[in-house]
This record gives structure tokens, C-alpha cells and sequence, in this order.
């Protein structure tokens, strides 16, 4: 019996010595491995904290003492120890998820994956369990280097620093990287206390000296480093980073020392203040393939072999993202004026190729998207013109900025979205489903959704023209769809895909979506429907030309991946309505729930967002068996006898 499968909670752990805790962490490495080349998902950030997170284990327990992961990326070691072993359907539908998920387990408490906001959950969790008198129990965060650039891990930091009665024990999990190497002067400033020779030196020196002279010398050697001015600290100038907190300092620790950790981390326990607890560990750590990859040491991979790190599959269209890396340097070419900024994300957003031919025309900010977007107005005032690369659920943290700094100041900001729409394994906060919904509820913005890489392309270079407004490109994650030509480009720039013998229906695809609405337009052909077939390009504002088609039609229906609720389907029928344009609309969309984990494919035939469905209900609808019904056509009889329009709630 493996020691790994002997493991099904936490407190299994207390019956194992320190020579059994290692091959555990051996036995958790190798099992990540197969496990995770067979199904894809994060591993370089979990082969980095096996022995941080056994350690976490040992000394408290969970779940009476909440463990709270930022980002949840990290926490697959976690899983291992808390009874979640069977990782055969990893990040697929009634599968484990790819991060905490409470519904799996007591021992998850925070199922966001938005870094930075660890901290804020940390402060609160221990402030409730002091006023309801468990001041006995603690609560660990474990927060990842990266995570430090986001400026709501500093004001959680503030607020922890001005209240010190409670038991809270901060992990600084430090590697170097959040995706790619971490970013800015607070990581400059890490990487000379990991890298320095002088605490090297000291730390391996004094660490030997005090361990020979036994249990009394080790106790003084702990309580020596411990201090936020400590031994080490003074040398290395280390104490100076936390020693106007007013927070105890331990550390810097050898992440993958297990005794080492499990001495602070029970040091840490007994202090009955909030301490932070400095680990630098490696991303990667024991698979030779991800320490080897520069790009991001595996951060989350695909389908691999698991000896050779190799990917499988591959093949097939290209990205999305690649896509507009291309095109995106194209217009840096042609433009001096137009520069990329991105939050910690280079080389996931596209933005590398860019940087590598213009590196003084990229700005990677960190985890910090709200700094991101209000420096891009700053840069807008400047005379430049920032290509704004994020993807589209962290665009979430970001709107009062996009709002206030850029909008209300009419700055040139264009914004990439990323991953729009349904993503599929990441789960509910991963998912970009609510841009939107939430972009178009400000003043003057575009937003363009493009159907195909051709169109991307062009729709780019129409957003980088626009200096008096913010624009939107979004787009899916995943393979670019097949190009997708129009029959005719109206006036206003709207693209007709398909029309039929007679004006029915009007059926408005957003962004790859528009493959969807060709489908069900040759679907009502077949049954004597006719549908015209259209892609608006930009979303917002509503082109003119779709009120006009939409009062010529007897029914209008609008198919994106995004929530229906407050959606452009929403927006279409507002601006009919005030156009006195009656012709009822329909909106098909995601429903505004959390939606959890699983392929793309899925999520869509969940929601209805199948061709086949959307024709059986549109026939429905055009027979008058269905809200909201069609209205009659020009030639029946009774036209006024049929319902125009219906507030029904769409399915």
C-alpha cells in the first residue's frame, strides 16, 4: 500500500515520521505527473508546493483551521490530502474541479481563482472567528509571490497590520513567477533575498551550525530567524520589506524543507498574531520538463507525454490568441504610436511577439488590471494608443476604471478580451461570460465580436482607429473558426451571412456564434422558413441597418455566449423598442448562473445554444406555439390578432 493512498484526511499525516513525509511528497510528484499528462490542467504551480502544502497540513488542521489558496491553481496537493484522489476526470464534468470547490469537500473555503484577494477572505475569516469566541483556531493563507503585485493583497495587509489580536499565519509562497516571472520592484526586491549570496551563505551556515548542537540550539536558531529584524533578516536587509507592518516576519524558508517548514510553521501557530512566513519554492519542482521550460514551468498544460513533457494532439486551426498576436504586431509595425500592456499574462494574451519586436512598447503591470486600465488612460492622454490585452473574466475587476478613466475621459484605449464567453474545464471564475453585459452599460464604448480570424484581423485594426472612445475586441478560447464570408456588407459595416426566399426571421449571430446562426438558417430553409442571417461585427452601438431589417421581418433572434441577462440581445430590443420597431425579439444567451466545469460543448447544449434546438424552438415560435410568437406575415389575415410581442422570460 502506497503511502499516498493511506492518506484520507489530514490528520493521517501525524502518524508519519519525516523520513515518511518525504516519500509522500515523492509519491504526490509522480502521481501529479501521470495523473495530470493524462487530463491536462495546472502543474507546474502544484509540483512546487508539495512539501509547503504537506507541511501546512501537519501543523494545522483543517478544516477547524480554514486554508485559504490564492490563487486555487495550487491547491491539487490540497486535494491529495484531503481525501480527493481519483483525478481521472480532472477539470471534466462530474469530475474534480481545477481549483477549490466547496461542494467537493469541507476543506475548501474560497472557490475564486482571481489572485490577490486571499488576504481580504483571511482578514474577515479570522476577525469572525475572534468575535465568536474560537480565538483557539487559526486561519493560514497561502498566497503565491505573484499575487503580491495586486493591490488588494496590500490593503488587506493594512488593515491586518492595524488589528494584531487575532491567530493568522500569511504563506508567501515565493517562486519568482505568477504565470511567466513575477513583475515589478516588490518582485526585483524577492528575488534578490532568494537569489543573494549572503543569505545563501548565512542560511546554509547557520542552519548546519545550530542543528549539530541540538534541540536547545535549534530552538535559539528559530527564534533568532523569526524576527522581522532577525539574524538573517539584518544581513540580508530582508526585515526592511515587512517592518513597517507591524507583522512578525519568518523566513526566508526553504520551500521544500520539510522539517525546516513544518518547525516555522508550528513557530508561527504559537505566536498568537498575525505572522507572515516567507517560502521560496520551485515551479516544477522534480519533473525536469517543466523546470526546463522557460515560458512558464508548466504552469497549466494540455495533454502530455508524461516522460517528455511533450504535448499530444496539436495540430488543427490555430489560436484565437495567436491570431491576434500576429496582427497585433502587424499594426506596431504601422504605428509607432500604439503600445500593449497586459497583468502578468505576456505570453497568454498574445503580447510576446509584440514585446520581443517592441520592448520598449509593452508594459506588463502585474496581477493589477485596475491599475492596467487606468494607466492606459494616463498613456491615452499621453498620445499613444494601449492595446489593453486581458483576459475577459479579470476584465471584471477593472470596470469602475474602464468607466471613470477612460470613458468619462473619452481616452483611445482599445481592450483585447481574452477568453470570452463559455471556457469550459476552469469553472464558474473562468468564465467570460458577463464582459458583455457589463462593457455595454458604459458611455460611448465599441465593442466589436469578431466570427473568424479574418475578421478579427480587420476588426483590430477598426479598434486601434477610434481615439475618442474605448473599443472591445473579444474573442473565444481555443482554435479560430473557419473563416466565414459574407454574401454582402451593408452600409454600416453589418455582414450578411445568408438570405432566404422570404423575410421570417432574422437571426443575428454574435461572434463565432454567427456559425451557430448559419446552421439554423439552413435548418428553417428546410422546413419552408426563410432567415435572413446576420453578424453585426460591432456589437455596440446597434447599427442601424439591424432596426431596418428587424421591421421587415416577422421575427428576430439574437444567439451569444455570453449571459442573456443585460446581453446584446437585451440591447437589440431596447433599441428596436425605441425605434418603434415591434418585432418580437428573443434573446438566447448563458443563463446568469455559475456555471461549473466542463467542455465548452457541453455548457452550450445545456443552455440551448445547439442549432438544432434553436431551429425546433424558432418553428415553434413562427407557428405561434412558442413565446414570443412571430408576427403574422404581410400576407396572412388577421395580422392584428396575433401577439407583436411578449415579455416572457426566455427559456
Amino acid at each position: 500500500m502506497s503511502l499516498l493512498s493511506s492518506i484520507g484526511g489530514p490528520r493521517d499525516l501525524d502518524a508519519l515520521n519525516e523520513d515518511q513525509l518525504a516519500d509522500l511528497a515523492d509519491e504526490i510528484r509522480t502521481f501529479l505527473i501521470e495523473n495530470v499528462a493524462r487530463t491536462g490542467g495546472h502543474l507546474g504551480p502544484n509540483l512546487g508546493v508539495v512539501e509547503l502544502t504537506i507541511a501546512i497540513h501537519k501543523v494545522f488542521d483543517s478544516p477547524e483551521d480554514p486554508v485559504i489558496f490564492d490563487t486555487g491553481h495550487q491547491s491539487y496537493v490540497h486535494k491529495l490530502l484531503t481525501g480527493r484522489q481519483d483525478f481521472s476526470g480532472l477539470r471534466a464534468r462530474g469530475g474534480l474541479a481545477g481549483y477549490p470547490q466547496r461542494s467537493e469537500s469541507p476543506h475548501d473555503v474560497v472557490e475564486s481563482s482571481h489572485a490577490s484577494s486571499s488576504l481580504s477572505w483571511a482578514d474577515g475569516v479570522s476577525r469572525a472567528m475572534t468575535l465568536t469566541g474560537r480565538k483557539d483556531r487559526h486561519v493560514v493563507a497561502v498566497v503565491g509571490d505573484g499575487s503580491l503585485t495586486g493591490g488588494m493583497t496590500w490593503e488587506a495587509l493594512n488593515n491586518i497590520s492595524d488589528d494584531n489580536d487575532r491567530n493568522l499565519v500569511i504563506v508567501v509562497n515565493d517562486n519568482g513567477r505568477s504565470y511567466a516571472p513575477t513583475i515589478g520592484g516588490m518582485a526585483r526586491y524577492l528575488n534578490r533575498v532568494r537569489t543573494g549570496e549572503t543569505y545563501r551563505h548565512l542560511r546554509r551556515g547557520s542552519d548546519d551550525l545550530f542543528r549539530k548542537l541540538g534541540p536547545a540550539a535549534r530552538a535559539v536558531y528559530r527564534g533568532v530567524r523569526g524576527g522581522t529584524r532577525g539574524f538573517l533578516s539584518r544581513f540580508t536587509n530582508n526585515g526592511d520589506l515587512y517592518s513597517n507592518l507591524d507583522i512578525k516576519y519568518l523566513g526566508p524558508i526553504d520551500g521544500h524543507d520539510l522539517t525546516a517548514l513544518i518547525e516555522t510553521l508550528e513557530q508561527a501557530k504559537r505566536y498568537g498574531a498575525p505572522v507572515i512566513v516567507h517560502t521560496i519554492t520551485e515551479k516544477g519542482r522534480g519533473y525536469e520538463p517543466a523546470r526546463n521550460d522557460e515560458a512558464d514551468q508548466f504552469h497549466a498544460v494540455g495533454k502530455i507525454d508524461p516522460v517528455s513533457g511533450v504535448a499530444l494532439g496539436g495540430g488543427g486551426a490555430p489560436a484565437w490568441t495567436d491570431v491576434f498576436a500576429e496582427e497585433l504586431l502587424a499594426v506596431g509595425e504601422d504605428r509607432s504610436d500604439v503600445i500593449a500592456m497586459t497583468a502578468a499574462m505576456l505570453r497568454p494574451t498574445g503580447l510576446l511577439p509584440f514585446a520581443q519586436k517592441f520592448p520598449d512598447r509593452v508594459y506588463d503591470v502585474g496581477i493589477a488590471e485596475q491599475h492596467a486600465v487606468a494607466s492606459a488612460a494616463g498613456l491615452a492622454y499621453g498620445g499613444l494608443h494601449p492595446v489593453v490585452a486581458i483576459y475577459a473574466t479579470f476584465m471584471n475587476r477593472a470596470f469602475d476604471q474602464v468607466l471613470m478613466d477612460v470613458a468619462l475621459h473619452r481616452a483611445g484605449v482599445t481592450f483585447v478580451l481574452d477568453r470570452a464567453g463559455v471556457t469550459g474545464p476552469d469553472g464558474p471564475s473562468h468564465h467570460g461570460i458577463w464582459d458583455l453585459a457589463m462593457l455595454q452599460l458604459v458611455p460611448h464604448i465599441r465593442i466589436a465580436v469578431p466570427r473568424d480570424g479574418e475578421r478579427l484581423r480587420e476588426e483590430l485594426r477598426e479598434a486601434v482607429a477610434v481615439e475618442d472612445a474605448p473599443t472591445v475586441v473579444r474573442f473565444p478560447r481555443g482554435g479560430v473558426s473557419a473563416d466565414l464570408p459574407a454574401v454582402e456588407r451593408l452600409r454600416d459595416g453589418v455582414d450578411v451571412l445568408a438570405r432566404g426566399d422570404s423575410e421570417d426571421v432574422l437571426l443575428v449571430g454574435i461572434g463565432p456564434m454567427a456559425h451557430v446562426a448559419v446552421e439554423v438558417g439552413e435548418r428553417l430553409r428546410a422546413q419552408g422558413i426563410g432567415a435572413t442571417v446576420v453578424d453585426p461585427r460591432w456589437v455596440v452601438p446597434v447599427q442601424p441597418s439591424i432596426v431596418d431589417l428587424a421591421a421587415r421581418h416577422r421575427l428576430v433572434i439574437t444567439i451569444e455566449d455570453g449571459i442573456r441577462v443585460g446581453g446584446i440581445g437585451t440591447r437589440v430590443r431596447q433599441v428596436l423598442r425605441e425605434s418603434g420597431v415591434d418585432t418580437a425579439v428573443d434573446e438566447l444567451g448563458v443563463p446568469d448562473e455559475f456555471i461549473d466545469h466542463a467542455s465548452r460543448e457541453q455548457i452550450l447544449e445545456d443552455a440551448g445554444l445547439t442549432a438544432a434546438k434553436i431551429a425546433q424552438d424558432v418553428v415553434a415560435q413562427v407557428v405561434g406555439t412558442r413565446i414570443p410568437v412571430a408576427r403574422a406575415s404581410a400576407e396572412a389575415d388577421g395580422v392584428g390578432d396575433v401577439p407583436h410581442w411578449s415579455d416572457a422570460r426566455p427559456r
